[in-house]
């Protein structure tokens, strides 16, 4: 048989039907996951087509680079650098 203290001591220990409740409230939910999930996927495509971009660019100036040393060696300028 349990005496008022043990009772007292189990409450002690275990959560309330309130205090559940209010935990749960505080979860996050498939729907909070979901929007997260479709912002990562945003930010990561977004973030694919700026490097995209830089490598484009990164070969443009190589290119230029590489006609700029053409043209200092047909006209015999040494380009320091």
């Amino acid at each position: 048989m349990l005496t008022n203290s043990d009772v007292e001591k189990l409450i002690e220990v275990f959560a309330t039907r309130d205090e559940v409740k209010e935990i749960l409230a505080t979860l996050s939910t498939k729907d909070d996951f979901s929007k997260l999930l479709t912002s990562v996927d945003i930010y990561a495509g977004k973030a694919d087509k700026y490097f995209q971009e830089m490598l484009l660019l990164a070969n443009k100036v190589d290119r230029h680079e590489k006609w700029l040393h053409q043209i200092a060696g047909k006209l015999g300028v040494k380009l320091e650098y």
